[in-house]
């Protein structure tokens, strides 16, 4: 069964609030609020509508954003994690580097280390191409890289 126009029209409303301001805190309870539905039915039907949760869709848009203040600013990565929406710099760079693959410090070198030949693509096709990859969960990643290393480790 499919939702109905008026369910996603709510569903659009948190997920505008969230591409609007993902440095604040956005728990489930507040979502639903901003989509007038039960805190259940939202995560429901929010991850039925986006294929994803609404907290990985939140930690997607927040990663985005920092990304692009790492290669755009020189805003110090303590200012970059804080204006984000972590509270802790060590939470920061552990799922940064779990989603990207490397640190903040790394991505920062590695784009000033190649010029930019898409400068003059529209933002919405930088940000499609460096989406982060959250179909699994962060933690989910970990296990994967852990098992991988200890399987590599018994051969």
């Amino acid at each position: 069964m499919s939702q109905s126009p008026k369910l996603l029209r709510r569903l659009l409303r948190a997920k505008d609030r969230m591409d609007g301001a993902p440095h604040e805190e956005w728990p489930v309870h507040r979502l639903a609020q901003v989509s007038a539905v039960s805190t259940a039915h939202f995560a429901r039907e929010f991850k039925k509508a986006f294929g994803i949760p609404p907290h990985r869709y939140l930690l997607t848009r927040r990663i985005e954003r920092a990304t692009a203040l790492l290669r755009d600013t020189d805003l110090s990565i303590t200012e970059i994690s804080l204006r984000t929406g972590w509270s802790s710099l060590g939470t920061f760079g552990r799922i940064f580097r779990d989603i990207t693959g490397e640190s903040p410090g790394e991505l920062r070198a590695r784009e000033r280390s190649v010029p930019h030949l898409g400068l003059h693509m529209p933002e919405c096709v930088m940000r499609n191409a460096h989406r982060p990859d959250l179909n699994i969960a962060v933690l989910e990643k970990r296990r994967l890289k852990t098992a991988d290393k200890l399987e590599l480790q018994s051969i």
